[in-house]
């Protein structure tokens, strides 16, 4: 079983003492090449400060992220589960998993990057900040990531569960056999709505269900069984799609 989430546009600073950037080091070794340039134009763009400002869609009061990738190949690792912040993440709460959860976590989940292309949960990775519509000199992000990455998810065994937006899935498109998690809301009259601050917390409290109970489910009914038997209303949607309602 795969889990491809989403990464998140805020990271945590700092890292382990005496640490940088081994892109040998990292999962899915393929993808080495398109790293090399992604990561060669966000230096390039980086350099000057009002193109990297535009070219990354930053305000005033971000300049720090400029420094970050300017410092990027020197900076401090850490994994990327706990690199990323924001509500999904904040939902997953990975600092708080066990030792076997977090075990789990780097063996099924990954999670899809503007600058990595795929990464593993515990890859370590330094602080930096490139987005899916991020403008890179001479790079489309789109163009870089989606072959390679598509080929990368293809070549996953068992089931695989698209827990990204829409712009990340097109960095990369999971294969037809995946399947997508939307989370819905339901009123009482049974109607069901989509969310959007609330789904990405419910994405990441739905992982960190799956991580704890480690099970490698293999396929799509062995998913909805466990849900069914945790009380987590998890259910076939639209062809291609399973809802879960919070």
């Amino acid at each position: 079983m795969l889990l491809v989430l989403p990464p998140s546009e805020t990271k945590r600073d700092g890292g382990r003492d005496d640490t940088s950037l081994a892109l040998a080091s990292l999962g899915f070794p393929a993808l080495t090449p398109q790293r090399r340039t992604a990561i060669a134009a966000l230096r390039a763009l980086s350099r000057n400060l009002k193109a990297a400002a535009g070219g990354l869609r930053l305000g005033p009061g971000q300049r720090f992220e400029i420094d970050r990738n300017r410092t990027l190949g020197a900076s401090p690792v850490m994994p990327a589960l706990d690199r990323y912040t924001g509500v999904l993440y904040e939902g997953l709460d990975a600092a708080t998993m066990s030792p076997s959860s977090r075990e789990f976590a780097g063996e099924h989940v990954v999670i899809s990057s503007a600058l990595f292309g795929l990464l593993r949960a515990d890859d370590l990775i330094p602080a930096y900040r490139l987005s899916y519509n991020s403008r890179l000199p001479g790079v489309s992000l789109r163009k870089l990531w989606a072959g390679p990455v598509a080929g990368q998810l293809a070549g996953q065994p068992g089931l695989v569960l698209d827990l990204r937006s829409e712009s990340y899935a097109a960095l990369g498109p999971a294969p037809s056999s995946a399947w997508y998690l939307r989370v819905l809301a339901e009123d009482e009259a049974g109607r069901r709505t989509a969310l959007s601050h609330f789904n990405k917390k419910g994405k990441g409290e739905f992982t960190r269900a799956v991580i704890e109970s480690g099970i490698d489910h293999g396929s799509v009914d062995s998913l909805l069984e466990w849900a069914a038997a945790r009380g987590i209303r998890l259910s076939h949607g639209s062809p291609g799609e399973l809802d879960l309602v919070i």
